[in-house]
């Protein structure tokens, strides 16, 4: 039993520790946004102006969080827009109306960090998909004010999950560093992977594992996630996220 009990401290600390540790000494040495006033939340110019001949289009966007919290987490927000129209953001934030409509420019910076693109469809599948990822926004079960909760959630990636997972079609998996991913937003603490290709057991969001095509393999401790992808070959460390292909 001792010796059980040492591997898995073993596995913990090569899997979890070191790998947050190396990720926090490379946050401080790069240095870290201020407060929230003094970040840059400009657009990146990423996406292209919304013409009037222009196709539907969605977006997911990552972007590292503020400060310290940079160290573990990124926050993760979806762009919608129909044939012809503007683009629209929606993100869950920890203050005021919790989700929030265009309160940000949709390729803008989150705390003067880029935002990178983990999920893209433009024209017909795109026109598919946004009437559903909508209605998922508006059926969110945790949109009120005082719903936010930072770790392990209800928080902006739960939110994100929850409309991924309504439109299992998106077969995209959010990034190992979207903290609160594996809240049970649905109160099941068994069931489907977001993306439908596999199983998913989370205990509240403190302790999970997900094994899935799309996913890959994935163990959640206290929301930091290690793993590997099989489909498009990867690891998965806490702080750094997906490195490989």
């Amino acid at each position: 039993m001792l010796f059980l009990v040492k591997k898995l401290l073993l596995g913990f600390v090569l899997l979890f520790l070191l790998p947050l540790a190396a990720h926090a000494l490379w946050t401080w040495h790069r240095g870290w946004a201020g407060d929230w006033r003094a970040a840059d939340w400009s657009s990146t110019g990423t996406l292209p102006p919304a013409t009037a001949d222009a196709p539907a289009a969605v977006r997911i966007f990552a972007a590292r969080t503020g400060r310290w919290r940079g160290i573990f987490a990124v926050h993760t927000w979806i762009v919608l827009k129909d044939a012809g129209g503007r683009w629209e953001r929606y993100d869950k934030v920890g203050w005021g109306t919790p989700i929030r409509r265009n309160g940000y420019a949709p390729d803008g910076r989150w705390f003067g960090h880029d935002p990178e693109v983990v999920f893209a469809a433009d024209g017909a599948g795109a026109e598919a998909l946004i009437p559903r990822m909508r209605a998922a926004v508006a059926a969110y079960e945790y949109g009120k004010a005082g719903d936010y909760r930072v770790w392990p959630g209800p928080n902006s990636n739960t939110f994100v999950a929850s409309v991924m997972a309504a439109v299992p079609e998106i077969r995209t998996a959010l990034p190992p560093t979207a903290i609160g991913k594996d809240f049970p937003h649905d109160g099941r603490w068994i069931g489907p992977s977001p993306s439908n290709t596999g199983l998913r057991l989370t205990l509240a969001g403190y302790l999970g594992l997900t094994v899935g095509w799309v996913e890959g393999l994935e163990l959640n401790v206290l929301g930091a996630v290690a793993g590997l992808d099989v489909r498009r070959p990867a690891i998965k460390l806490p702080g750094f996220g997906r490195v490989g292909m």
